[in-house]
């Protein structure tokens, strides 16, 4: 089994000291030391359980600004730096792909606590890999189909790599036996999971090479080999390690929620980028409701249709909120309910504000930095979990026309919302008396990794703005 890390203060420790991570981009966004004199920035809001404007964007990026300064830092990326000596060279090196591939979750990852932090790395790096090889296109898809499908066996196979890719994260495949080493490192019950949910993804994948999304049916069929699955494995790894209950990973309906709405909001979000590149996610059944074309909806002439597509699209994601409510409700350790909360928290701010946008249609919709660090301050407990899923989806309610063809639909799935984001249940409230508990008083430790997590990905996105974002913007998994 891998060496676990050391259990002290490890949400802090690992983003204090240890972060230092190459973007995919060319411009440098090494993450260093932020001092804890950050711990208590907007506790107030986070202790009420609401949004508040005490974390300002400037207040941050000024901090951060000092600290990078000190990017050029002589280590590559450790979880806890008193525990590098016990780490094998390829799992130091697995963390060092790590920060190569993720522009977001590489931080959340590395502040997991325990033998979990390992195994999720390790997970995220498996299934990198298989994504790397569905996205190339240069493969042929007589040797991508088999590729894909016998994924899996090649984790036992010491001595398999892969040299034919030309995507721009080859590195996994070409150096796949120092990932497959640790995958075998890892205790058993971490191994079948991984190992399960490779297969079944690269099955789903080859099933989607040559055929378009068509019926909604589909469409969560798709989401579900993508990323409902990485919710399932992820809950499984952490009923795994003992860190969460059992009835954490055993409820796949829930996990798959939580996977399905990062995906479809992606989706959603992502219709130019992905029409500019010729490919095509959003289902013929919703779109051949209002054009002959998905690409019409770039046009000028067709926007009103496209609005109509789209409202209906973020109205079927929205129906997932209520599972992602009670998954979160049922965590009880710090570490994952924040490695859990904070992308979701990221998908309702920019679901709602892709909602009957034509930017959508125009660019890429994406949130402000500064509101994309304050979610990540704030996403620390469920009371503010349930405040920012409130505000922003009642945020919708004056955007519904009642012209709009999924209107009533739209405006049953927010009353929805609203009456699980205001309710109290039971599965809440266990959670508060559990051994490692998200309450309203939270400990200035986990408060100082929240503020430190904020910072440096408010250090990043700052670093990796891109010309065809506008200033100020971000998107749900700070890119």
């Amino acid at each position: 089994m891998a060496g676990a890390c050391c259990k002290c203060s490890a949400s802090l420790s690992v983003i204090k000291r240890s972060l230092s991570v190459t973007p995919r981009s060319s411009t440098p966004a090494s993450r260093q030391q932020i001092h804890s004199s950050w711990g208590r920035l907007g506790e107030r809001g986070v202790h009420e359980g609401r949004l508040t404007t005490a974390a300002r964007p400037s207040t941050l990026k000024t901090a951060v600004n000092n600290s990078y300064r000190n990017r050029h830092h002589p280590h590559p990326a450790f979880p806890c730096f008193s525990c590098q000596e016990s780490m094998s060279e390829s799992l130091r090196t697995c963390y060092v792909y790590l920060n190569q591939t993720s522009r977001s979750f590489a931080a959340v990852i590395q502040a997991l606590d325990g033998e979990l932090r390992h195994a999720v790395c390790i997970f995220y790096l498996v299934l990198r890999a298989l994504d790397t090889v569905e996205d190339d296109m240069t493969i042929p898809l007589d040797r991508k189909v088999p590729l894909l499908t016998n994924f899996h066996s090649f984790l036992y196979q010491p001595e398999w790599r892969f040299t034919g890719s030309q995507e721009k994260d080859r590195q996994v495949l070409e150096d796949f036996p120092t990932i497959s080493v640790e995958f075998r490192n890892l205790g058993q019950e971490y191994q079948d999971v991984i190992a399960d949910i490779c297969h079944r993804m690269g099955v789903g994948m080859a099933e989607f090479l040559e055929k378009k999304v068509g019926s909604m049916a589909e469409w969560d069929k798709y989401c579900h080999y993508v990323a409902g699955l990485v919710g399932v494995g992820l809950s499984q790894l952490f009923s795994a390690s003992r860190l969460e209950d059992p009835e954490v990973g055993g409820d796949t309906e829930l996990a798959n929620s939580m996977g399905l709405f990062l995906q479809k909001t992606n989706i959603i979000r992502d219709y130019l980028e992905d029409q500019q590149q010729s490919r095509h996610f959003w289902p013929q059944e919703a779109w051949s409701k209002f054009s002959s074309g998905l690409e019409d909806f770039a046009e000028p002439q067709h926007l009103s249709a496209g609005l109509s597509c789209l409202n209906l699209l973020v109205t079927d994601a929205l129906r997932h909120v209520p599972d992602v409510i009670t998954y979160l409700s049922r965590l009880g350790n710090q570490s994952v309910f924040n490695f859990c909360a904070i992308p979701q928290v990221m998908a309702i701010a920019t679901l709602s504000a892709c909602y009957n946008n034509p930017m959508v249609f125009q660019g890429v919709v994406k949130i402000r930095k500064g509101q994309a660090v304050t979610l990540m301050m704030q996403a620390t407990n469920m009371g503010a979990v349930k405040s920012i899923i409130a505000q922003y989806s009642q945020e919708i309610v004056p955007k519904v026309c009642v012209s709009d063809p999924s209107c009533e639909r739209t405006l049953q799935m927010l009353a929805l919302i609203r009456e699980r984001s205001l309710c109290v249940d039971s599965v809440a409230a266990r959670t508060h008396t559990h051994t490692h508990t998200h309450s309203n008083h939270l400990s200035p430790v986990y408060l100082s990794a929240a503020m430190l997590l904020a910072a440096l990905s408010w250090q990043y996105l700052t670093a990796t703005t891109t010309t065809t974002t506008p200033p100020g913007t971000t998107d749900m998994q700070g890119h």
